[in-house]
């Protein structure tokens, strides 16, 4: 390479050491964190279709609390999460992302999956079960028990995997602690019919998939590194935030916990003060989505990706944004200022 210098003479060697000294500023950092706590920029993106199915189910279990589950619009759900991913997908080839061939293929397993339940349901309850509802004045204790089993499901995947969830204890629950005899017997029968043969369905489906995943998949760590500026004071409400190393300018590498919680305290984090510079290895954007009135649209840096109408709750919108990680500490201020709910952080 000198020797090519040298023969371009004074001009062309000093046009060589600004195009060097250009390429070494642009360079990627390394990252703060260590390797095994940096994760791959594009899955902020993909991790949405899959909380997407976090999402659905609890809008589900809130909906049937108090009203019949023929009236859930489960196709309405099957197009929003495949419009979801065709989204995130369409947004890591534009940035030119890491394409993650594993993370593709766990989305296309449960969300076929998924696809197939929602529009199974929706003909059995079309049909049969509207039926049936017909027969009855009032919900019956089989239909609460759904709802409370619904409910309960979301609380655990919001923090664990789904397949791990104990659709055993659910039958049990329906064929132990609700009365099979009682006013309505039609729809009571009925339901225990839907509510089996889906629990059952579920419990071995969620064996074959723990075992694949288990095969396939290392198992992750439930934390998320951050640099913070500056350093989070302790803080008795945050027990599991944990100092890794201090950091020049007052900043520090910590641990969070990651998935649900990381919202949590990336939110109480904002509330004092503190902002993030780096997100398990990531400085360049992360995934936020917010519930917000039809209306709201986000300010700039966050620009929005995806806005989808919450199908049960109408005037309300799902607005699924990009923004900066160095920006993050302050919208999440800012948020909560205007009193918008954040649904999920999308912490890779």
């Amino acid at each position: 390479m000198m020797r090519g210098i040298r023969r371009m003479g004074a001009v062309g060697a000093l046009v060589a050491g600004l195009f060097l000294a250009c390429g070494i500023a642009a360079a990627p950092a390394r990252p703060v964190a260590s390797a095994e706590h940096v994760r791959g920029v594009e899955q902020t993106l993909l991790t949405y279709p899959e909380w997407f199915l976090v999402f659905s189910p609890y809008e589900y279990g809130e909906f049937i609390a108090a009203n019949a589950p023929s009236r859930f619009p489960y196709y309405g759900h099957i197009a929003q999460f495949w419009e979801s991913y065709k989204a995130v997908f369409d947004e890591t080839r534009r940035r030119a992302l890491d394409l993650n061939a594993g993370y593709h293929l766990m989305i296309m397993v449960i969300g076929t999956s998924t696809s197939v339940e929602y529009a199974l349901k929706s003909a059995y309850e079309t049909l049969i079960g509207r039926l049936a509802e017909s027969t009855a004045g009032h919900p019956t204790p089989e239909d609460r028990h759904a709802a409370a089993v619904a409910q309960d499901y979301v609380r655990f995947i919001r923090v664990q995997p789904w397949y791990e969830y104990d659709f055993g204890k659910a039958m049990a629950g329906l064929w132990q602690g609700v009365p099979a005899t009682g006013p309505d017997m039609l729809r009571k029968w009925e339901r225990r019919f839907a509510l089996t043969t889906e629990y059952a369905v579920k419990m071995a489906y969620a064996r074959l998939i723990k075992l694949g995943t288990k095969s396939i998949y290392d198992a992750p760590l439930p934390v998320t590194a951050v640099v913070a500026r500056p350093a989070p004071a302790a803080d008795a409400a945050l027990p599991e935030l944990k100092l890794l190393q201090p950091l020049p300018d007052g900043a520090a590498l910590v641990t969070i916990p990651r998935y649900e919680a990381f919202m949590t305290y990336a939110q109480a984090l904002a509330g004092q003060g503190v902002n993030f510079s780096e997100i398990a290895g990531n400085d360049s954007f992360i995934l936020v989505s917010v519930l917000a009135p039809g209306a709201w649209k986000p300010e700039s840096p966050a620009a929005a990706l995806l806005v989808q109408p919450i199908l049960t709750q109408p005037g309300t919108q799902r607005v699924v944004m990009t923004l900066p990680v160095a920006h993050l500490a302050e919208a999440l201020r800012q948020w909560k200022t205007a009193k918008l709910q954040v649904e999920h952080v999308f912490d890779y």
